[in-house]
Formats: C-alpha cells, sequence, structure tokens
C-alpha cells in the first residue's frame, strides 16, 4: 500500500504551521442558535474532527451580517456577542491540535427571506436566484461601502476569538462571487463591468481585511474556477482574478467549482469523477505561488497523497469524506484503510440541510450526536440474534458486538448487504458498493458470527436462546393488483439488475420513481430501447434532485421515451393499457414489463416468534420500506441501546 508522506508531511500558510495537509472543508449545519450563536452541539462535531487528526478545520459560511443568512440556523460573526462561542470552539479545536479557519460570508441573493426576516435579498445587480426566483434588490454605493466594512470586522472579530486565520468565500454565486462573475454583476457603476470593476468589491475587503487584522494574519479566498454555466466565468479569467486577489494580499486560494445555476457541480455527486477539480487546481497553481487548496470528491486519502505527489495542490480539501468519517486521518496514519467509513456521495446531507434540518449522514447517524452517540460498552452483555444482512442488520450487529454483546448474524443469501448489492449496479451508483466492502469487512472484524445462505427459522431460536432478536430482513418488491400482472413477460425491476432475468431488444418500465429510472438509465446503456411510464407529473421524485439532473441528461441522450401522468389500467400481451389526460392510451410491441412501483416489507418472522423471546425488535424496511439513510440510523441507534 502506497505511503502517504506527503499528506501527513507539516505545511505552513503565512504564519499557521499545520500538522499536515487534510483540510476540513466547510460545509452547512444547521447546529446554530436563532441568533447565529456557536451551541455546545456544533462545538462537539468540530472537535470530533480536530481530534480525528485533521490538520486544519474550515468552519461553515459565518455570515457577517445577519441580512446574509443561506440556511436557517447559520453561525454569524456579526457583532461582538459572538465572540465567546467562537472562542469556545477555537479552543475545543486547539485542544485536538489542529488549526481552525473561520469562513466569512454572504449569501447576497441565496438568501431566503424566510431566514433574514422577510427582507428581500441582495445583489450586486437585480439577477433571481434559481432556487427563490425572487429578483434582489440592487446595492446601493452606500451599501456597498457598509459591507466592506463589516468583512473588516469580522475578520478582526475571528481574530479576537482566537481564529488561526479567516477565509472569504467567493465561490458559488454567494455575494462575493455575484461581483466577481459577468452573469450576476450587470453594474454599470465602479463596482461593474469590465474586469477590474467587477474585481474593485472583493479587493477592497480584502484590503480592509487586512487593515483590521494586519499582515502576518493567514488570509484564504475561495473561488469557483468555473462557474459552470453560460455566460458565467471561465477557468481562464479565474486565473486571472487569482493573480489579483493575491496582489491585493490573500495568502492561500481554495478551488472550488459551480454557482448556484450549477449546484451539482459545487457539491458533487457520485455521477461525478474523483477530485474533480484537481486539474483545475493545477493549472492555477502554475501561475501563483501562493498556496493552493482542492476541493471536490477527495473522499480517499490514496487519492489525496496523489494530488499532491503530482503537484496539483499543496493541500487536500475533505468535507463530505470527514462528515462520514471524523477519524479518517488517524485511520489513514495507521494505515487503518479497510476501517475508513466510505462517504458514497448521496448527498442526502445536502438535501437536508437545504430543508432546513440539522445536517446528518447516511453512513453516519452520529453527525451532531457525537456525544449521544458514543460507542460504550454494554452493561449486560447479551445474546443477539439478528435476522437480514441489509444495512440496518449490518449496523446494529457492528455496533452491538463492539459494545460486547454476543452477535449472530442469519442471511438466506449467500452475500452481505440485502438491497446495497441492487443499488450499486445501476450506472453511477458504484460507491455503494465501498458501503457493502466497509460492513463486511467491519462485521468479520468485531467478531458477529455470521451465518450466510442460511434461512431463520424460530426452531434456532429455542435452540439459542437469544436475549434479543432483531428482524431486519428488508424489503421485496411491491406486486401491484393490475388485471394482466401475472403475464410471463412481466419481471421486477429488482430481478433486472440482480441479472435474474434477461431482457429482449424492447422494454416498458411502469413506475419512474428512483428505482424505475435507474433501471431505464441501466437498460438504456445496454441499448435495450426503453420506455418509462409514471403515474405522477414528473419521474424520479425521491431522488437527490443534484444526482436526478445527472440521469435526466443520460436519459435524454440514449433516447428513453418517458411518459408522466399515466396510470396504467391493464397489462396486455406485449404492452400496457394505461390512461392519461382522461384518454385510453396503449403501447405494443414490448418483449418485457418491468414492474417498479414501490417496496414491501418482509417480516412474517416475528410474529411466530413473539413471545418467545424477552427483547424482538423490527429495524429498516422490515419497518417501513425507506433510505439507506434510515435503515442505518435505526440500526446504528437500536445497537447502541441494547
Amino acid at each position: 500500500m502506497k505511503d502517504l508522506e506527503r499528506l501527513f508531511s507539516p505545511f505552513r500558510i503565512g504564519t499557521m504551521e499545520l500538522r499536515n495537509r487534510i483540510v476540513m472543508g466547510p460545509m452547512g449545519t444547521n447546529f446554530s442558535n436563532p441568533g447565529g450563536r456557536i451551541t455546545e452541539r456544533e462545538i462537539a462535531y468540530y472537535e470530533a474532527r480536530a481530534k480525528g487528526g485533521v490538520g486544519l478545520i474550515l468552519t461553515e459560511m459565518t455570515v457577517v451580517d445577519p441580512r446574509g443568512r443561506y440556511q436557517r440556523e447559520v453561525p454569524e460573526i456579526s457583532s461582538d456577542q459572538h465572540i465567546p462561542g467562537w472562542r469556545n470552539l477555537a479552543e475545543a479545536v486547539h485542544r485536538q491540535g489542529a488549526k481552525i479557519v473561520i469562513q466569512l460570508g454572504h449569501a447576497g441573493r441565496g438568501t431566503i427571506p424566510e431566514y433574514i426576516g422577510g427582507l428581500q435579498p441582495i445583489s450586486p445587480s437585480a439577477i433571481p436566484s434559481p432556487f427563490t426566483r425572487l429578483v434582489p434588490k440592487e446595492l446601493t454605493l452606500k451599501e456597498i461601502r457598509d459591507l466592506i466594512n463589516k468583512y473588516g470586522q469580522a475578520a478582526w472579530r475571528a481574530k479576537e476569538a482566537g481564529a488561526d486565520g479567516i477565509e472569504v468565500h467567493g465561490a458559488h454565486c454567494y455575494l462575493m462571487s455575484d461581483f466577481m462573475s459577468p452573469l450576476t454583476n450587470k453594474r454599470g457603476d465602479a463596482y461593474g463591468g469590465e474586469l477590474g470593476g467587477r474585481m474593485r468589491f472583493p479587493m477592497e475587503v480584502i484590503r480592509t481585511i487586512r487593515g483590521r487584522v494586519g499582515a502576518d494574519f493567514p488570509l484564504l479566498f475561495r473561488i469557483s474556477a468555473d462557474e459552470m454555466v453560460p455566460g458565467g466565468r471561465n477557468l481562464e479569467e479565474t486565473k486571472i482574478l487569482c493573480r489579483l486577489l493575491v496582489e491585493a494580499g490573500v495568502d492561500a486560494l481554495e478551488i472550488s467549482r459551480g454557482s448556484l445555476e450549477a449546484l451539482r457541480w459545487v457539491v458533487p455527486p457520485m455521477d461525478t469523477p474523483i477530485a474533480l477539480n484537481a486539474q483545475y487546481a493545477a493549472e492555477i497553481r502554475e501561475d501563483l505561488r501562493v498556496p493552493i487548496l482542492v476541493v471536490g470528491r477527495i473522499n480517499d486519502p490514496l487519492v489525496a497523497e496523489c494530488i499532491l505527489e503530482e503537484g496539483k495542490a499543496d493541500l487536500v480539501v475533505m468535507a463530505r469524506a470527514l462528515l462520514v468519517d471524523p477519524d479518517l486521518p488517524r485511520k489513514a496514519l495507521s494505515g487503518s484503510y479497510e476501517g475508513i467509513v466510505p462517504c458514497i456521495a448521496c448527498n442526502r446531507c445536502l438535501e437536508i440541510v437545504m430543508t432546513g434540518n440539522p445536517v446528518t449522514c447516511s453512513m453516519n447517524p452520529a453527525v451532531g450526536r457525537e456525544k449521544d452517540m458514543a460507542i460504550v460498552p454494554a452493561g449486560e452483555p447479551k445474546t443477539v440474534l439478528i435476522v437480514g444482512g441489509g444495512p440496518a442488520g449490518l449496523e446494529a450487529a457492528r455496533v452491538a458486538s463492539l459494545r460486547g454483546h454476543r452477535v449472530t448474524l442469519y442471511d438466506r443469501t449467500e452475500k452481505l448487504g440485502g438491497q446495497l448489492n441492487i443499488a450499486s449496479i445501476p450506472p453511477a451508483k458504484q460507491e455503494l458498493a465501498k458501503a457493502i466492502k466497509y460492513f463486511s469487512t467491519q462485521i468479520e472484524k468485531s467478531g458477529v458470527k455470521v451465518e450466510i445462505g442460511k434461512e431463520f427459522t424460530p426452531a434456532l431460536i429455542h435452540q439459542s436462546k437469544p436475549d434479543v432478536v432483531i428482524i431486519a430482513t428488508g424489503s421485496a418488491p411491491l406486486i401491484p393488483d393490475i388485471p394482466g400482472v401475472n403475464n410471463p413477460r412481466v419481471v421486477t425491476a429488482i430481478d433486472v439488475l440482480s441479472g435474474k432475468v434477461t431482457i429482449g431488444n424492447k422494454a416498458l418500465i411502469i413506475g419512474g420513481g428512483m428505482v424505475g429510472s435507474e433501471t431505464a438509465d441501466y437498460l438504456s446503456g445496454l441499448s435495450v430501447d426503453v420506455t418509462l411510464l409514471e403515474v405522477l407529473e414528473n419521474i424520479a421524485t425521491d431522488m437527490v434532485i443534484w444526482q436526478k439532473e445527472f440521469l435526466l441528461e443520460r436519459l435524454a441522450m440514449r433516447g428513453v421515451k418517458i411518459i408522466t401522468s399515466a396510470k396504467v389500467i391493464e397489462i396486455l400481451a406485449d404492452g400496457v393499457k394505461f390512461i392519461k389526460e382522461g384518454k385510453e392510451n396503449s403501447i405494443k410491441g414490448m418483449d418485457n414489463i418491468i414492474i417498479a412501483m414501490g417496496a414491501k416489507s418482509v417480516n412474517e418472522l416475528s410474529e411466530k416468534i413473539r413471545g418467545d423471546v424477552r427483547e424482538l425488535y423490527i429495524i429498516g424496511d422490515a419497518s417501513e420500506p425507506r433510505k439507506v439513510l434510515d435503515a442505518i440510523r435505526e440500526g446504528a441507534e437500536l445497537g447502541r441501546n441494547i
């Protein structure tokens, strides 16, 4: 295995010396209190990542003005009353040997009126946000000067609080970026027009900050190398901007990409390449003599080492990878690669935060609950039988065994992972295979006795006399009560993805949720002529939007025919009848009809053994079909509580 000599070598940004080159990236959490003050929950969250061995923590965007809030509960540094909370956080991070840089920003047109007291968002020009479609108020010259001063004051407060530096958020079409982008800055005064005008606001902010904190306080700047939207800024112009920023006093640059109009590139899902911004960083680094940080799907320490080895960047920024496993650096340093919890880039974390809820993670339910969900030895070790080797059962088994319980896990199939094995088959779902490998490895290491290819029967209760039985038997495809459903040409999406059936040249899929849409993606990639029928107005409504965008592009590119608002009323010998807009229609000439209309719980066992065991629990899809996030969370919680 490759050593990580560069990744774990010390590095300096200005006067700030880091123990290694791993940087925790900024991620919104919704952990602050309604007044924007730092909470104990927030401190525990950051301290856990510092304890895990990261060199530098970049905090989530901290607003310099309450009007710049971008989520429901964001941290502020807009007045002196916020200094004590930040000081407590900085001290907690320092106790664990890491450094902390507070990221300063203002969401501009990215704010939501609900979060800023009903006020109108502000921006350099009246260009609507693609999310709210609200037209922001164009800033006056006085308001611009006011904001410049607020950045300076916020930087001074960060220094007073004991932070090791500050980072100005100049990416992703928030306020700072909006000034720099030709897409969003249409001003005709000194703060708009040609490049020099568009750069005036960030340059004055940097100079003002320098005037407040001095020349030796590290100042970083986050920038999108390419905004990935027509009319936006591209790499060549960004190179020029970066030179100007360094001349103005920036000590290091963090390279990202994307914008509000192209958010899927800001927090790239599993559809995108690993380390997708590294080449951008390399090209920018060629022109400059300041440290370059790079962010974007860097979720493996070996990949991070290669980026450094190839000279593409000086430091690597891991965001979601440290959300899912705070101990990633420590594990990598000790060579425990298989113990690193993998980020599957599902982006449920982002989806949850953007609904105004505290962040969580599909693979790590302990995010933001670090103290409450510590794994502690069981007071009374118990004999635990778990039926089902999907994500819920595997996580329950892993945690229960780590706590000292005697755990046996049964699965009637020959392979652990449950539905994850099927879910990892469609295009761009390869990250899920990492979750299967992680769980299988950890189950083996934790001492769980695994009985695969073996059906669990009530008789086993009497043989082993368990204290606890956990039913995690998952779900099965829901077969609708539609005339003709017993047609031999009818198969399920699970049958298709698992390779149990061979599909002909033309296939019709009934059900356009995530499973049906991904099956269409899979089959169209095999040159099958696919038609997708969905009863709702849109397909894939249960997918994370940024992943859905990539899927829709692939379906369109491959010519998948999509019919929405269509209710199937009968399955024919080679097709279906359906109602759309009150009219009956039919599709014929299909080799296969594929059912993808949801799932039903599989749980015949619990009623047979209820009363034969002291403690009986039902978790995951066996309780109710939902998402992998819910299954792993229930397994994690139950494993800690039994």
